[in-house]
C-alpha cells in the first residue's frame, strides 16, 4: 500500500501528550483536523491514531491524539513521521499539485537536465523548489508562472525558462 507523508514529529509540548509537528502537506488544517484517522510510524510499521485536538503554535502544528493524555504517552513518538492514504487526498485546482507529485520531478531547461527537486520551500509569496544539481549547488527555483513552463507529473518531468541569472555555476 502506498502511504503519503504529511508531517514528522519533532518533539513533544508540556505534559498534556500534546506532539509538536513539522508538516509536509499543503492542507495541514485539513489533515489534522479532529476526529480524523492518521498514522504515525515509519517506512514499514505504521499505527492508526485518531487526532483529538489541534492547534498552529508559530511555525509548528500541535496535535493531541485520542486516548493519549500525558508526555509518557507520546513520548516515543518523537522523531518518527505522520502519513495519511492516497485516497483522501482532494482534486486540486488547474496549475496546483501535491507536494509529493513535484518532489522527485526532473527539473530541464529545453532539453538539458538541470536536476530534480528535493525540497519545497513556503515563503508566503510563492512556494520555492530546491533543485538538486549532480556536482554543484543547489538551485532555487520560484514556483511562478515566469518561470515553470509545464509539470508532468506523470512523466515527472519539469520544463522551465529560468530567469537571467538563476542557474549558475
Amino acid at each position: 500500500m502506498e502511504w503519503l507523508e504529511v508531517a514528522k514529529i519533532a518533539n513533544t509540548h508540556g505534559l498534556k501528550g500534546e506532539l509538536k509537528l513539522l508538516a509536509s502537506t499543503d492542507f495541514p488544517e485539513e489533515r489534522f483536523k479532529v476526529g480524523n484517522e492518521v498514522f504515525i510510524g515509519t517506512e514499514t510499521e505504521k499505527l492508526p491514531v485518531t487526532i483529538s485536538g489541534y492547534r498552529k503554535h508559530k511555525q509548528f502544528h500541535m496535535v493531541t491524539l485520542k486516548g493519549m493524555h500525558h508526555i509518557n504517552d507520546v513520548e516515543k513518538y518523537k522523531g518518527l513521521k505522520i502519513y495519511v492514504h492516497p485516497e483522501v487526498l482532494q482534486e486540486l485546482a488547474e496549475h496546483e499539485f501535491y507536494y509529493h507529485e513535484i518532489i522527485g520531478c526532473e527539473v530541464y531547461d529545453g532539453e538539458e537536465l538541470i536536476g530534480v527537486v528535493s525540497e519545497i520551500l513556503e515563503t508566503g509569496a510563492n512556494d520555492v523548489w530546491t533543485i538538486k544539481r549532480q556536482g554543484k549547488r543547489d538551485v532555487l527555483i520560484p514556483y511562478i508562472e515566469q518561470v515553470v513552463a509545464s509539470v508532468d507529473v506523470k512523466a515527472k518531468r519539469i520544463q522551465i525558462t529560468p530567469l537571467p541569472g538563476l542557474i549558475e555555476g
